[in-house]
């Protein structure tokens, strides 16, 4: 059936996003913004919002990127208080974003998502609901189902025989029991990951000794990814970031950007950069540890940033405290006393932390059935195998953010969040105005993609012998949670959809959005209808100088890093 109305009429259609964390509520605040005749739901599993920053609240939790980097583009917040925000303080801020765009109106806690079937006859999402407080199932349905679960939110138990016999206190650093008493304990802690590092020289003044069970070496910066140094930052320049039209805090946000964009030269093996930071990077560690013994256990023979880049405030002098036991290596077992590793000695501790990280499967925790009756988790059980981090092939309608491949530690994050939210509207913006009953990523898309993003790894660092939950936790496995270039350029690749690498099915005629032959401006009365009559060319370059010109324009109006700081 023809449409009646004028050229690209929407059609009502109905969004159900999974997760209220940091990208469900962003992809939230973006289909608001942009869209009419669109109902929207969030299902979020907490009793807040929030996601890993809601879950985690371990002792010395922070954010691993510069604070004024892991705010939205558009949305500054000058009241951080270090240039590593705590967790508790990024919390506030998405909370903040939630109320700000009245976004809990669309929200509903304590509610998961148990399973997702697409049903081809009525081009929907078929979802079973679980209401966690009462359990209570319930049924719901949508046109596009957008998954924004993130990667770090199924934190896992290690693989230790006898963990859960141990009879002290046992915890995981992504379940911290607020109420857990660890004053005077001796306390053992496994892992010595981004958490890891962060938890030890938080409790060391309150514990009585904690021994801390080192698997393999790691390097420690002495700064973030940008090269900040972590501080607090003064009353002044909090006063500065918040005075006026916000210009210091606009220019000191692009500078930090500018820095971590530069950065990513490091990831690329054998590079001049990868071979002065890795230069930086041993000396300050020498220089803290001193200690022959403690060097040759921590320092890698690996590149810098194989395992995610993170700045150890703190995290050497606390091994070298006298509180301090490392022991390394392998734990074979648990017993109800503590560790006993691979050498048959037994290490006795009252609490047991483990700082051992996430399941990073990518395999959702809900059970997700596309157009051809497979699940997702059978089709990526030994593989994750997105499409641009965004879409899996066989699952219409669907779409994903942070899901595989995408930039989690390539550069600046939140930014390419933005991207991945900005291409899923293109694409629902199609579905809505062009009739489309169902879009699916092609196979063979998916596969050139893979092998393209193989092919570039293998120039990288992060193809080096480390463990690693950018390879699923294994030394040498395939990188499965890494884009193969820079932020920058993942924000480019996303900025136009390929639609040629999509299957669409129309709802009819693929030429019903033409609709009745007239266009929304010319029904509205008193437009003007001649807008595109201008005195000059000044319109946008469409075409290979857009960046030229762009790059131009910088020069032109003067310095682009005097402008930037």
């Amino acid at each position: 059936m023809e449409s009646e109305g004028p050229i690209n009429s929407n059609r009502p259609i109905r969004v159900v996003i999974i997760g209220a964390g940091a990208s469900g509520l962003l992809m939230a605040y973006k289909l608001q913004r942009n869209f009419d005749d669109i109902e929207l739901q969030i299902y979020e599993k907490n009793p807040d919002v929030g996601g890993t920053w809601y879950e985690n609240k371990y002792p010395g939790c922070a954010c691993d990127n510069p604070s004024h980097t892991y705010v939205w583009s558009f949305d500054p917040n000058p009241n951080w208080t270090a240039t590593y925000a705590s967790s508790a303080e990024i919390l506030a801020y998405f909370k903040s974003f939630q109320f700000k765009h009245n976004l809990q109106s669309k929200t509903l806690l304590n509610h998961t998502l148990s399973s997702a079937t697409w049903l081809s006859s009525y081009s929907q999402w078929q979802l079973e609901i679980q209401d966690t407080l009462n359990s209570n199932t319930k049924q719901d349905t949508c046109d596009i189902l957008i998954n924004a679960t993130g990667v770090l939110n199924d934190w896992k138990w290690p693989d230790i025989p006898g963990l859960h016999s141990f009879s002290g206190p046992l915890v995981h650093t992504a379940a911290w029991d607020e109420k857990l008493d660890i004053k005077n304990k001796h306390v053992g802690l496994i892992g010595n990951g981004s958490s890891g590092m962060q938890i030890l020289p938080a409790i060391l003044p309150e514990v009585s000794k904690c021994t801390i069970f080192i698997r393999e070496p790691t390097w420690v910066l002495p700064f973030g990814p940008d090269g900040t140094v972590p501080r607090e930052f003064s009353n002044k320049e909090r006063e500065a970031f918040a005075a006026g039209d916000g210009g210091d805090l606009h220019s000191y946000r692009r500078w930090l950007e500018h820095r971590m964009n530069r950065a990513f030269p490091i990831f690329i093996g054998d590079s001049p950069f990868q071979k002065g930071v890795r230069d930086i990077c041993e000396a300050h560690m020498r220089d803290v540890l001193q200690d022959e013994y403690l060097e040759s256990k921590i320092i890698p023979e690996w590149a810098v940033g194989c395992r995610r880049l993170t700045p150890g405030v703190g995290y050497l002098e606390a091994l070298k405290d006298e509180k301090t036991k490392a022991v390394f290596g392998q734990i074979a077992k648990i017993t109800g006393n503590g560790c006993v590793t691979t050498d048959g000695v037994e290490h006795p501790v009252d609490v047991l932390v483990c700082a051992t990280g996430f399941d990073t499967s990518f395999i959702p925790k809900f059970r997700l059935v596309g157009s051809h009756g497979h699940e997702l988790a059978d089709q990526w059980g030994n593989e994750p195998r997105s499409y641009l981090g965004v879409a899996a092939a066989g699952f219409p309608n669907y779409f994903m953010l942070i899901g595989p491949n995408s930039p989690v530690g390539n550069g600046p994050l939140l930014i390419a969040i933005e991207a991945q939210a900005d291409y899923i509207c293109r694409i629902i913006t199609r579905i809505q105005q062009h009739e489309i009953k169902s879009i699916k990523v092609r196979t063979e898309a998916v596969d050139d993609f893979i092998a393209h993003k193989d092919q570039f790894m293998e120039r990288t660092v992060w193809q080096d012998y480390c463990r690693s939950w950018y390879k699923r936790g294994a030394a040498d496995g395939k990188i499965t949670a890494l884009w193969p270039g820079s932020t920058l350029h993942y924000i480019e690749c996303l900025r136009d959809v390929r639609y040629e690498d999509y299957h669409v099915e129309y709802i009819g005629n693929r030429f019903s959005y033409l609709g009745n032959g007239m266009t929304r401006l010319e029904l509205t009365e008193d437009a003007d209808l001649a807008t595109y009559i201008r005195k000059r060319d000044d319109g946008p370059i469409l075409g290979s100088k857009f960046m030229c010109t762009k790059a131009k324009a910088e020069l032109n109006s003067g310095s682009a890093l005097e402008k930037i700081g």
